[in-house]
């Protein structure tokens, strides 16, 4: 028998043994949910509920493995063993939705055996659409495959129309609106005629199967007893309905999420989902799951602050198991490279202190956010997994700009011409090397002369020219740079075709322009165009790179400085955390402020990044924000903090720790121990100041 009473909290048992019913449980970061979960699944298999009768819906293969293999620790079952899993009905809602299509697809008119395409068999299958509107993307600009997928894939999750997405997520494609909506019917067609379904499909056949076909809705429904849905506060729409009509037989719905962690709107999933679940089931039994098992009280306290100003919510307050440790630290720089030097030095010290690398974690808003720390650990030798993407100048559009770049610091470099010229309308594979082969043999070892590339594009067939012009208009304007300063190259570039390049290719385009800002304001800092290609290839190859012991043998894998953006963080932890990039326009994200409720999901997005950490907490902006000399200040989030619940540092944040401090880092079981004073983490009394103040402080720079 499982002992509930000494293995669970009296919050934890009180929804394990009490989870009939509607149920929505609010379970704060840290608290235990899946542990809770679990647990409850035990409990109704104790209670002689069917295996067959459960099912338990997650997000990822991860957690339903994770989930599967804690209960059949807790039940062993020979019997539920022999048939692989002690819950049958286990998993993605992808994988449920397949297993249920696998055997009812011919009701929508698929036939048996039906193939499920991959994000990439998507986007070939949208080209051959595109070839049937009779659109080359080789003559003219037209969204890509990719990003048609994407207002596709987000307009089928929302439920919404394409031209409702177009409005709100991509304004500059509805002059070709109906051409989208088109291709979109076609695809469509062309899916079920050749007996294959989509991610999205999976879904919408599922709940389609279940809303047409009352006998099938009533078998699942009479079926599954006891539903429970993980991470509720990420269901969309679509997934949302789905559960509706299979609980609505006997309406054991517990589900589990916390809408303080909401943060996946951009994927279409929908808080209100969650925020009126008690207006959908009005007999709802509400739990709270309070109890921190992850932060200290200092951490907890500053997340309870953060979240409290958020109006569309339930209230909850964290509390911690955990013993009172240091308050969080906040630390004001200059610009984004004096803010990189300071966490990289911190990371250092946590090293030098004893804490393990792969315990400290830097987690940033966006992407380009970490371009300067990224440069700053290459150059001391530390290695580091990032997360969320790919490293800064190993992405597509970082190399794009630095193909523009290395043509006009070297004109042979037929890889870097390839790049660029593969980016122009109407110019091929075997166009681009023919004007390679022009282009490097007239200009070998000499400088390049203007009206000799008008000669080469006069010799091009008609549509490769248009291409070849826009190509001449951003390469004269980069040539009248007379010092060649790659910041300002690069802002000609973006200021060209590029950008609707960048538009009709990504359906990330805003965020791959603010990488491209930010990398113009760093490289104007460089000293010149050669010695930044250089940084930046040593940039790219740095993956490959062993560098050593000197640096504690960073190359090995569970042994690196985690990067992650914060989306991508969610659900993990880690004992030592830098929040960097919380300056004015960058966090919370000025694009998300225009949006309905995007000022409460980006501070959502900072509640979960500080709930990540276990014991230290670093805060760190840069007054310039990092596009350029223009003053942007402080976040609104860290305005709104209680001063009380901070340590705050003045301008240039100086050194986190003292000269004369001698620390170690120590085990959660350990009590802290020190020789000197305060360190890392720990309140600083020499230096009890009070609070930096942007406003205050503007004179002093």
């Amino acid at each position: 028998m499982i002992s509930y009473d000494k293995d669970l909290n009296v919050e934890q048992v009180n929804v394990v043994k009490n989870g009939s019913g509607p149920c929505l449980v609010l379970a704060g970061a840290g608290s235990g949910k899946t542990r809770t979960i679990t647990y409850r699944v035990a409990y109704l298999l104790e209670q002689g509920v069917k295996s067959e009768n459960i099912l338990l819906v997650t997000f990822t293969n991860k957690a339903a493995r994770e989930m599967i293999e804690r209960v059949q620790s807790l039940t062993p079952n020979p019997s539920l063993a022999e048939r692989g899993t002690p819950l049958l009905w286990s998993g993605t809602f992808h994988h449920i939705a397949y297993r249920i299509l696998k055997k009812y697809a011919e009701v929508l008119g698929y036939k048996n055996k039906f193939s499920v395409l991959d994000g990439e068999d998507s986007a070939e299958l949208i080209k051959f659409c595109l070839k049937d509107e009779g659109i080359d993307r080789k003559e003219k600009r037209f969204p890509s495959p990719r990003v048609l997928q994407a207002i596709i894939s987000y307009a089928r999750n929302s439920e919404t129309t394409i031209e409702e997405v177009l409005d709100l997520k991509y304004p500059h494609f509805l002059s070709v609106s109906e051409t989208i909506v088109r291709i979109a019917e076609n695809y469509q067609k062309k899916k079920l005629a050749a007996n294959v379904m989509d991610f999205d499909d999976l879904l919408v056949n599922w709940y389609l199967l279940l809303l047409k076909e009352p006998r099938i809705k009533n078998k699942f429904a009479e079926q599954f007893q006891y539903i429970l849905v993980d991470e509720y506060q990420d269901t969309n729409k679509i997934q949302a309905s789905i559960i509706d009509l299979l609980a609505s037989k006997h309406q054991n719905l517990l589900v589990v999420g916390d809408d303080a962690q909401s943060i996946y709107s951009f994927r279409a999933a929908d808080i209100q989902n969650i925020l009126a679940f008690e207006k959908r089931y009005s007999n709802t039994k509400i739990f709270k799951l309070e109890t921190n098992y992850r932060s200290t009280p200092d951490i907890l306290n500053l997340a309870n602050n953060v979240i409290a100003n958020n109006l569309h919510q339930y209230e909850k307050n964290l509390t911690s198991l955990q013993k009172n440790f240091t308050k969080p630290e906040l630390h004001a720089f200059a610009d984004p490279a004096e803010e990189a030097e300071f966490i990289v030095s911190g990371i250092e010290q946590f090293q030098s202190e004893g804490l393990e690398t792969n315990k400290i974690a830097v987690l940033f808003r966006a992407a380009y956010h970490s371009q300067a720390l990224e440069m700053e650990l290459v150059k001391r030798g530390i290695d580091y997994d990032y997360r969320g993407g790919v490293r800064f100048f190993e992405r597509a559009h970082i190399k794009d700009i630095l193909a523009y770049l290395r043509i006009v610091n070297n004109v042979e470099d037929v890889v870097a011409w390839r790049r660029v010229l593969n980016m122009q309308i109407g110019i091929g594979q075997v166009g681009a090397e023919r004007i390679i082969e022009m282009v490097v043999g007239a200009y070998s070892n000499t400088p390049v002369q203007d009206n000799l590339l008008s000669e080469i594009g006069a010799e091009l067939p008609a549509r490769a020219q248009i291409g070849w012009a826009d190509f001449l208009n951003v390469w004269r304007k980069m040539n009248l740079i007379e010092d060649k300063n790659p910041g300002d190259l690069i802002a000609e570039i973006l200021d060209s075709k590029y950008l609707e390049y960048l538009e009709n290719e990504f359906p990330d385009f805003r965020e791959r322009k603010q990488d491209i800002e930010q990398l113009s304001v760093f490289a104007k800092k460089q000293a010149d165009l050669n010695t930044f290609l250089a940084e930046a290839t040593l940039q790219e190859n740095f993956r490959g790179i062993d560098v050593g012991t000197n640096h504690g043998a960073f190359s090995q894998d569970n042994d690196k400085i985690i990067l992650s953006t914060i989306h991508q963080a969610k659900g993990l932890e880690w004992e030592a955390v830098f929040v960097m990039g919380l300056s004015s326009g960058q966090f919370p994200n000025d694009r998300a402020l225009k949006e309905t409720n995007g000022l409460e999901e980006e501070r959502r997005l900072f509640y979960v990044a500080i709930t990540r950490a276990k014991k230290y907490l670093h805060l760190t902006y840069s007054l310039t924000g990092g596009w350029g000399d223009v003053l942007s200040g402080p976040s609104m989030f860290i305005e709104e903090i209680d001063v009380d619940l901070v340590d705050k540092n003045e301008l240039g944040g100086g050194s986190v720790f003292n000269s004369d401090d001698e620390v170690k880092y120590v085990s959660e079981d350990e009590e802290f121990s020190a020789q000197g004073g305060p360190a890392l983490g720990r309140e600083n009394k020499k230096n009890n100041k009070r609070p930096f103040s942007f406003l205050k402080n503007i004179d002093e720079l």
